[in-house]
């Protein structure tokens, strides 16, 4: 099957900016959405911002302007650029990925490890 491989997360002052990727490894036919949620302790899970296979977006209002998500195709893989961060942004981030992995067309959801993002104040 596939899983997601997921890198770039760490500590960063209120201002500063870090990238995060998340590759998508193993047996891939095709991929349709991927995306970010973020976990905040006591919160649960929230969609931070998703991309289709041809480029629409969607952003949760709280990050719409400071972060922007891409993708390369032919690398499997999702990125998130956050700039402009902000102590509320800090939270354990995970990408996800609807992948058909089989070649049939059914898309099953992926999810990644989690990355920890804390920005100081």
């Amino acid at each position: 099957q596939a899983q997601l491989v997921e890198s770039g997360g760490g500590l960063v002052q209120a201002g500063g900016s870090l990238r995060l990727s998340c590759a998508a490894v193993g047996s891939i036919f095709r991929i349709n959405a991927m995306g970010w949620y973020r976990q905040a302790p006591g919160k649960q899970r929230a969609l931070v911002a998703a991309i289709t296979t041809g480029g629409s977006t969607n952003y949760a209002d709280s990050v719409k302007g400071r972060f922007t998500i891409s993708r390369d195709n032919a690398k499997n893989t999702v990125y998130l650029q956050m700039n402009s961060l902000k102590s509320e942004d800090t939270a354990v981030y995970y990408c996800y990925a609807n992948i058909d992995y089989s070649g049939n067309y059914h898309y099953y959801p992926y999810w990644g490890q989690g990355t920890q993002v804390t920005v100081s104040s």
